[in-house]
Parts: C-alpha cells; structure tokens; sequence
C-alpha cells in the first residue's frame, strides 16, 4: 500500500486561502460587531433585564358607590303661602279654562296646603282617576304578583288556554324586557305540544276559559264612539297587546271585539305550528282546579303594569287592574265591583272619598267625579316613605317633557319650562275637560304635590288649556323663597 504525497505548491495554495477565509471572516465578525452587517455580535449595551410580569390582586372591597343623583335637601324652604295662593288664584280665574276650576298645591313634606282654589268642588277627572285604580292594585297583595296564564288538560284531548289577567300577551315569543309582551303564546304552545306529544296524541281541541271577570266588558258610560275609536277593548281574562289588531303599540286603534277568544285562536294557530292538529273552532270551558298543568306563561309583575298603565294612560289595563283587585277583595270581577274596591282602598289609606263617584275604573266614562283636594290626598299617600309599596307608581307617573303623556312629542312642558325633568304627573283628557295632577321639585329643593281640574272649557280651547296648565306648573318649579 502506497500513500501519494500532495505537492507543495498545492499545500502553499491552500493555505493561503485558509488564511484569506479567515481574514474575510474575522472582518465580517468585526461587522457584526459593530451592527454593520446581519448576525448575532454587537458593541451595543445589553437590553435591559425584563420586567416581571404583574401579579393578579386578590378579590378586594372596592370603593363606596357615590349616589349619582342627591336626594333633596332636608332644610329646603317652604314655600312662602301668599305667593303660592297668589299662583293659584290666577290659575283659577283665566277665563280660558271656563267657569269650572278646582285647584290645589300643597307641600310634600307635611301635606300642609299652600294655595287653593275650589278645592272641594267634585269635577270630572278623566285619567287623573288612573291613580287611584294604581294604589288600590299596589296597595293590595297582588302587588308581589305575576298574571298567569295557563293551559291546561281536560278530557285526555282538550286543552283549555285559561285566563289569569294578562291582556299583554304576545303572540309569539315573549320578551323578557317588555312590559307588553312579556308572555308570549308561542312558548305555551312550545310547552303544551312537547307534553302532549310525548303521549302519542296528535290531535286536541282548543277551548277557552274565560270566566275570571264578569258583568260588562266594558263600562256602560263609555261613549260608543270612544270604543269605535279603539280608546278601550272589552276587558277580558287574557288578550294579546291589549287588544290591539295591530302589531305595535298605541293608545287607540282597531281593537278585537273578543280580545280572549282572538287569543285563544291564536293560541290553537300556535299549536299547530308545533305540529298538533286542533280539530273544529275554539269553544268556551271551565277547566276544573285540578286540571293537569300542560304549561304556564307569566306577564311582568304587577307593579310594572301599573306603571306601563300610568304611563301611557292606558284604559284598558287599568280597567283589568281595577277588576283583579275585585276579585282578590272577593268582589265580583265586574266593572262595579271594581269601582267599589277601589274607593274602598282609597278610604282604607286615609283619604276622604265623601261625595266621591267612580263609574269606571279608567276615567274614560262619563259621570265619575272626584275634587282636587281628594287627589293630592292621594298624592300625599302616594309619597309617604312609609308606604314604600306605592313608591313605584310615585316616581312611574309621566315626566315633564320626557316621557309618557307628558313627552315633548305631546306638546308638553315644551322650550324653557322650568318644570321639565322636575314634575310628574298623571294627565287626563276628555271633552272640555284637561286634568293633571303630580309632583313638582322647586328651586329651593322643596317637593310640592299639585292638582288641577277644569271640567267646563270650551270645546275650541282644551288643547291651549294643557299650555295653561304647563305654564303653572313651571311657575311652581321656578318659584324660590329668594326670590
């Protein structure tokens, strides 16, 4: 075996290039180095030393909540009483609001009165009777309460929808954010098709109770062109969006004539549509008290129904209010056992009804009479912070120029009224009549209750009487005793 030598001159060249390698590397270093070129050197100082990633805190107490609105002050003035009797006396003799006024303010902290005109005289109310249907169904225990509506199984094939009040259903599905609407017909379809099925049956009949009120639908003295107009619907155990044939919701409108048996057909359309045959139309029934459960949809709580009714002056509901709170006093559920419950609720709080006449429960009839004074005795009530169950109706009465009856889109408390945002009250409004009556916070900070009733303007000036009216009440807001 034999080893080949390499030349030399192969040996001299090779390290000639070894060397220039590693002179052009040693250069690039030197770049890298110095940041001139790509690579990992640098002269540069060292990034500093990360800092440590923050540690969660434990859950802790975090700071008291401040209040976002003062409550009013303890030490207001009270308003000096010539100056509020001097208001109130030009209020009553504008010759604009006829010869028929009844005028009263008073302070909400002692309920002393400090101006008044006519105060006992018994006028009509129009809406401003809402009130009292509101404090006699929050001052009952059905305040606490939901109106239930159920469905239930008679005769292994019969399903019986049964009415417990609530004429704001859905017709479909309920929106637990709505007053109106909160219940819908479509889930106790879901409810009653998924328990019925699961049997085999296919096939059911629909029937309807309707029996919880009685007497009436609607009051007699009730204008039959006020019904036309959709200003009421009869009143009925159960009804969708009170009645009204339309989708949204207004205060008058086309209205079903039998608002429990249009639901009741939509109920069985329901059915249907969650693959049960409903055989022939839907017919009356008395579901028995032990009936099988099929299933049960809830409306809002009372309390918020009231306030929906305030707010929107709603004669309908509030005469469905005034009627369940017959039924739970153990009056019979019709228009006069409401009114009787009603006035009965009202003297049980203290209020002095003598001479008082309630024909309905809305106000939208004729012959109901009640003076200025009875009204801002209910209105002291209402505001007593030992009748905290009445709070809701309270502060849910319409807002000077911001909400319900009283919003801006109304006409009211329009421009510069001192009363905007500052004054809640119930309006009412009939034929030569403009009521309303409320609360109003001065500029002192003094909280002052209010009532105001004509019942015999003329026809061409009851809309400008309702300017008349705002136009007093921003003079009670701006008043101070400073002057």
């Amino acid at each position: 075996m034999t080893i080949e030598r390499m030349p030399m001159e192969w040996g001299l060249r090779s390290g000639a290039a070894v060397a220039a390698v590693v002179a052009l590397f040693g250069g690039y270093l030197v770049a890298d180095a110095y940041d001139m070129v790509p690579g990992m050197l640098t002269t540069a100082e060292p990034w500093p030393e990360p800092s440590p990633f923050p540690s969660a805190p434990g859950a802790v107490d975090g700071p008291a909540p401040a209040a976002l609105l003062q409550s009013l002050p303890d030490d207001a003035p009270v308003p000096d009483s010539v100056e509020m009797q001097r208001l109130v006396t030009g209020l009553a003799k504008d010759k604009r609001l006829g010869s028929r006024v009844g005028v009263m303010v008073a302070d909400g902290k002692s309920g002393d009165v400090l101006g008044s005109s006519s105060p006992d005289k018994l006028m009509t109310p129009a809406s401003t009777q809402k009130l009292f249907t509101g404090v006699a169904a929050l001052s009952s225990p059905l305040a606490d309460t939901t109106l239930d509506t159920r469905a239930v199984l008679v005769d292994d094939n019969t399903v019986v929808l049964v009415g417990g009040g609530d004429m704001m259903l859905s017709a479909g599905h309920g929106n637990a954010d709505s007053v109106n609407g909160r219940a819908g017909l479509a889930d106790l379809a879901q409810q009653v098709a998924a328990k019925v099925k699961v049997t085999g049956t296919t096939e059911v009949r629909v029937a309807l109770d309707d029996s919880l009120f009685s007497g009436d639908d609607i009051a007699p003295t009730v204008a039959s062109s006020n019904v036309a107009a959709g200003y009421i619907a009869p009143v009925a155990s159960l009804g969708i969006n009170v009645g009204l044939l339309s989708d949204g919701y207004g205060d008058n409108g086309p209205r079903a004539s039998d608002p429990g048996k249009y639901a009741a057909e939509v109920f069985s359309a329901a059915l249907e549509d969650e693959g049960l045959k409903t055989a022939g139309a839907v017919v009356s029934a008395t579901a028995p008290d032990d009936a099988q459960v099929l299933g049960e949809v809830s409306s809002a709580p009372l309390a918020d129904v009231v306030g929906f009714a305030m707010q929107y002056s709603d004669n309908t509901i509030t005469e469905v209010l005034g009627r369940l709170v017959a039924v739970h006093a153990g009056l019979p559920g019709s228009n006069d056992g409401a009114t009787q419950a009603v006035i009965a609720s009202a003297r049980k709080l203290g209020v002095d009804m003598t001479g008082a006449r309630l024909r309905d429960c809305s106000g939208l009839g004729d012959g109901s009479y009640l003076s200025s004074q009875q009204l801002v005795d209910l209105l002291e009530v209402m505001i007593d912070p030992g009748n905290s169950e009445l709070r809701s109706e309270a502060v849910g009465m319409p807002i000077a120029g911001l909400s319900g009856t009283l919003d801006s889109g109304h006409g009211r408390f329009t421009g510069d009224n001192a009363a905007r945002g500052l004054a809640r009250a119930k309006t009412g409004s009939l034929p030569k009549v403009r009521a309303l009556a409320g609360t109003v916070v001065n500029a002192d900070g003094r909280l002052l209750t209010f009532s105001i009733l004509a019942d015999s303007i003329p026809a061409d000036r009851t809309v400008g009487a309702t300017w008349i009216y705002d136009a007093f009440v921003g003079d009670l807001a701006a008043y101070s005793v400073q002057g």
